[in-house]
């Protein structure tokens, strides 16, 4: 389906350890998106055997990201292209300048009113180009336009891979809402099986679990004389986001729920990004 408009542009500043893995820092807008122009450069093998083309291998090797936007800030730039700022707020350019990776997103409208997502894990900018001309008898916008290459991130997915880009159509079969209302408010990292939205653990006191835990299962029974039990739920990912519930009520995790005797319900969602997994437990108070 064809796509007629453009906005969104986002980027995300790179933090990368010691042993070169990349960390996401909060997405912040680039500039009003003008024009977004995406080429990609393939290596290619070919192997011949008994007078003919046997097996062909392509792999993404690099991209190059043209950017057209209405303007690019001083702190912008600095971000992207490694210029520096003065005290006077004057924009200086070097020639040892030389800008940090940052992620890219942006969305692009569809024919049919929905929008198509994107994020580039890994761009590398220049110095932007400017073109400038004098007034003459009709007014023409000059605009700056900044160019990237794309590569593959270091960090490996859940997978073992490296993605250079994740997309998503809005209303596309399988496609959650939350993945769509969410995709500025991180860069999207790919989940395979929900491991990053599971438990390693949860206890509430020293109730016995029925079924014995196990991360992919979700709903457990557990009783109790106690008038009340700690309950912890430890994610498997240390940034995904726990809020428990006891019958309807928020508790602070590691926090003690106070039983109404008979059946209370709690609820352990876990999040991160745009995925969600709740785990629940009936526990009976007798």
């Amino acid at each position: 389906m064809a796509t007629i408009g453009l906005d969104k542009l986002f980027y995300a500043k790179i933090t990368e350890a010691a042993n070169v893995v990349e960390t996401y820092g909060t997405p912040q807008q680039l500039a009003k998106a003008i024009s977004v122009d995406l080429s990609v450069e393939l290596a290619e093998a070919t192997l011949y055997a008994d007078d003919g083309a046997s097996e062909v291998v392509k792999e993404f090797k690099s991209g190059t990201l043209s950017l057209s936007v209405d303007d690019i800030g001083s702190a912008v730039a600095a971000d992207l292209t490694g210029v520096t700022v003065d005290k006077n707020g004057v924009v200086i350019s070097a020639a040892e300048d030389g800008g940090d990776p940052v992620a890219i997103g942006f969305r692009a409208k569809r024919s049919n009113g929905k929008y198509k997502y994107f994020w580039l894990y890994r761009v590398k900018f220049g110095i932007p180009a400017t073109a400038l001309a004098t007034k003459g008898d009709s007014i023409t916008f000059n605009t700056p336009t900044i160019e990237g290459t794309v590569m593959r991130r270091n960090k490996p997915d859940a997978s073992g891979n490296h993605p250079w880009k994740a997309e998503v159509t809005e209303g596309a079969t399988g496609v959650s809402p939350t993945v769509i209302e969410s995709w500025y408010d991180e860069v999207y990292e790919p989940d395979y099986d929900g491991t990053s939205v599971s438990l390693s653990a949860l206890t509430i006191g020293s109730a016995n679990l029925s079924p014995t835990f196990n991360a992919n299962v979700t709903d457990y029974t557990a009783t109790t004389s106690n008038a009340s039990n700690a309950i912890t739920a430890t994610p498997n990912d240390d940034s995904a986001d726990v809020v428990v519930t006891v019958n309807g009520d928020s508790l602070t995790n590691g926090g003690s729920a106070n039983w109404e005797t008979g059946e209370n319900k709690v609820n352990v969602t876990v999040t991160k990004g745009a995925s969600s997994k709740k785990y629940t437990v009936t526990v009976t108070k007798s």
